[in-house]
């Protein structure tokens, strides 16, 4: 199969994120009373949008909506004041983009991530690639993996999508990439592990950003 383009998830594939976000909410739960979670716990819970990470974050007798909706706004805040404090790119990840970019494989990015803060990441840490397009969040547009985000991203990159690759770290993506046509390719430095992506059906799991090239040379 000669795949023409690759399309990446953010959180856990190409930027960790994890302790930003995490920091944040639990800045959130102590504000509120709440005990926060070891860092490593929001590995469970990002993944499916900001709603979800605060609802898995809140305890399991405080899911009122009210609450949510208010704990929700808190962390957009406070993830607005730390998004950048130790957010990084995944080690192989620059290599591989500049691979990409030098065989002139379209890229683009399509994640949960709200919005505004994936715009925010992509100048920040990504600015030297040229990505085609950029999905996040936002109103409108369902989250994975319902596949309305996807096909925008396959229309614009102008190629049929078992021609294109999307690289995620959790079971949202796999399901993200087979609802939408794409293949889906597990990587193993992000949030899951090994056997959740291949049970939401990867075809294929990565241990090195640079594997993808295998399927390209």
């Amino acid at each position: 199969m000669k795949y023409k383009a690759v399309v990446f998830d953010m959180d856990g594939t190409l930027l960790d994120t994890l302790a930003d976000l995490g920091d944040a909410m639990n800045r959130v739960l102590e504000q509120h009373g709440f005990a926060p979670h070891p860092i490593n716990a929001y590995r469970q819970f990002v993944g499916s949008g900001a709603g979800q990470l605060v609802a898995r974050a809140l305890p399991a007798h405080e899911q009122h909506e009210d609450l949510k909706k208010r704990c929700l706004q808190a962390f957009l805040r406070e993830y607005e004041a730390g998004w950048r404090i130790k957010t990084c790119l995944y080690e192989g990840v620059p290599e591989l983009l500049d691979a990409l970019a030098a065989r002139n494989i379209p890229m683009a990015v399509l994640t949960n991530k709200p919005q505004d803060f994936a715009e925010l990441c992509m100048r920040e840490f990504l600015s030297r690639w040229d990505f085609a397009l950029t999905v996040g969040q936002m109103p409108g547009v369902p989250v994975k993996p319902d596949p309305a985000g996807p096909r925008q991203v396959i229309r614009h990159l102008g190629v049929q999508p078992d021609e294109i690759l999307y690289l995620g770290d959790t079971d949202v993506d796999m399901f993200t990439a087979v609802n939408a046509g794409m293949h889906p390719v597990g990587v193993l430095w992000g949030f899951r592990p090994e056997q959740e992506l291949l049970e939401s059906g990867a075809a294929a799991t990565l241990a090195h950003p640079m594997e993808l090239l295998r399927f390209l040379d």
